[in-house]
């Protein structure tokens, strides 16, 4: 099994963006690229731009050579209603659209949906569903809270299994902070997990330094109980300029163990590029008219 990051946020985007190969099939989970909205009171700097166009450029093209397309929830970071031509002749597996789900997720998934069944091979309902290709066995989670609680809607964690090798992701666990998240992530006791992280850059605000602590723990029995080898952790995570220091526990614990730690970009062979992390520094290195920046064509897309 080969797993490669194509766009997140360790690589100056928001996405999960996964390409998962196998000897049997071609998985892309979470073709979607975006950006924060406003951060640091600053809309995205034309560097994010480029870099988001490079990276959507990066999932289109891997979306093309592929068999199946998993879509997590209707986040904007995770799929693209703007291009369905992307999902064109592919099965395509969904998060269930009229269950477990928030009104706004609802309402983009009818649309999504209405964009992309003309020119799909198959949509499928992704919620604990599964399927085996030969050698590769592909699980869906039941529905799971988006976070701490279910404001933010639910999202399916997507696990494939090759032979005996397990690679799980995550999607929009936050953390996994939840009992419920911890216990799905150890029932597929994954060799590689791919986890988008605790949301620390909203730490004290719209995120409580309790989920934090218990993210950290949750992590700790991961790692300690279910044997897993490589940990990447990403997404909301990575937004944090100072994320390397806000679970100390767990890093010790996966040094001591050999458990090999790192963010998506640094499993894929590439340097870190935490762009919006840093775009207060961005515009101060390279400025530019902050008027200008709240008209471009990236915002209906953006965000989550």
């Amino acid at each position: 099994m080969k797993v490669i990051p194509l766009a997140f946020d360790s690589m100056g985007v928001r996405s999960m963006a996964t390409l998962v190969e196998t000897g049997d099939t071609r998985i892309l989970i979470d073709p979607g690229v975006a950006l924060g909205k406003v951060r640091s009171g600053f809309r995205p700097h034309p560097i994010e731009i480029k870099e988001k166009e490079k990276r959507w450029q990066t999932v289109r093209e891997q979306a093309e050579v592929c068999d199946i397309l998993v879509v997590t929830h209707y986040h904007y970071d995770h799929h693209n209603p703007a291009e369905p031509g992307v999902y064109a002749g592919k099965v395509v597996f969904l998060k269930d659209p009229a269950n477990n789900i928030n009104y706004s997720q609802r309402m983009r998934a009818k649309e999504f949906i209405r964009r992309i069944k003309p020119v799909a091979k198959k949509v499928e309902i992704a919620d604990g569903n599964e399927l085996r290709l030969r050698g590769t066995e592909v699980k869906f989670s039941s529905p799971l809270p988006h976070g701490t609680d279910t404001r933010l809607g639910y999202i399916i964690m997507v696990n494939i299994n090759e032979r005996g090798e397990r690679f799980l992701h995550t999607s929009d666990v936050e953390g996994p902070s939840l009992p419920e998240q911890e216990r799905m992530i150890c029932e597929y006791h994954p060799d590689i997990l791919l986890c988008d992280g605790p949301m620390t850059h909203m730490l004290g605000n719209q995120y409580p330094e309790s989920a934090l602590r218990s993210s950290e723990t949750n992590l700790v029995n991961i790692v300690t109980e279910c044997g897993t080898e490589t940990l990447i952790l990403d997404h909301h995570f990575l937004r944090d300029i100072e994320w390397r220091k806000r679970m100390p526990e767990l890093f010790k614990i996966c040094e001591t163990r050999g458990t090999g730690v790192m963010t998506a970009a640094e499993f894929a062979g590439e340097k870190n590029n935490l762009l919006e992390a840093n775009r207060a520094q961005l515009y101060a290195r390279y400025p530019v008219s902050r008027e200008a920046t709240f008209k471009n064509p990236h915002d209906q897309q953006d965000g989550e």
